[in-house]
């Protein structure tokens, strides 16, 4: 199995990155590949994941073992496929992700794509007590509650700001493009944060 890939970063798809090693190029399907727009022509160590399929070999990529372990886990679980799994590894702090299937917080749960009540309820079965490690956190620190006021604003505010741009003809690709820097500025309005995404397309 292929654990890592180390190379020259030389191509960003909409779904995946293509690595140069050793003048070999390494499709590697990720979650978002522009996280690593500012990598291109520079060389990249990539945590992999070699899934076998009867018609294909796919390589997905992660930025680090955490995220690779999660991935691993999700796909294990009944009902959640290879493409489902990297949406959600892509969408969540790999710790919040590990507070809400210990707490058993069906809401949160649900809010990924796909992921409908029967799923969450497996997710909890399948994985709950199995993850705590690379969360870094004990049983005794999960309590029983749901987002914080503050992260549901949040998210609801990304979303939003998507909507806005779609709406103003931007395509997903060119949104995922600029999301990255976007999501650094989650304290600002969304008015802020959409002016800097049209400032970033002007200029890109």
């Amino acid at each position: 199995m292929i654990a890592y890939i180390k190379g020259q970063l030389k191509l960003i798809n909409d779904d995946s990155v293509v690595v140069d090693v050793h003048g070999v190029g390494y499709e590697i399907v990720c979650a978002n590949p522009f996280a690593f727009q500012h990598l291109v022509n520079e060389e990249v160590f990539i945590h992999t994941f070699h899934h076998v399929r009867e018609d294909a070999h796919i390589l997905f990529g992660f930025k680090n073992e955490k995220e690779k372990y999660l991935f691993t886990k999700l796909i294990s679980v009944a009902g959640i496929g290879p493409k489902s799994g990297l949406a959600i590894q892509g969408s969540v702090n790999v710790r919040d992700f590990v507070h809400a299937v210990e707490r058993e917080d069906e809401k949160y749960l649900t809010k990924f794509p796909g992921i409908g009540k029967k799923t969450a309820r497996q997710i909890i079965l399948d994985l709950k007590g199995k993850l705590l490690e690379i969360a870094n956190i004990e049983d005794e620190t999960i309590i029983p509650t749901t987002d914080t006021p503050e992260q549901e604003q949040s998210m609801q505010k990304v979303q939003e700001v998507e909507e806005a741009l779609k709406a103003l003809g931007y395509t997903d690709r060119e949104i995922n493009h600029v999301k990255p820097e976007l999501l650094k500025d989650i304290d600002a309005s969304i008015d802020e944060m959409i002016r800097k995404a049209l400032a970033m397309f002007i200029k890109n």
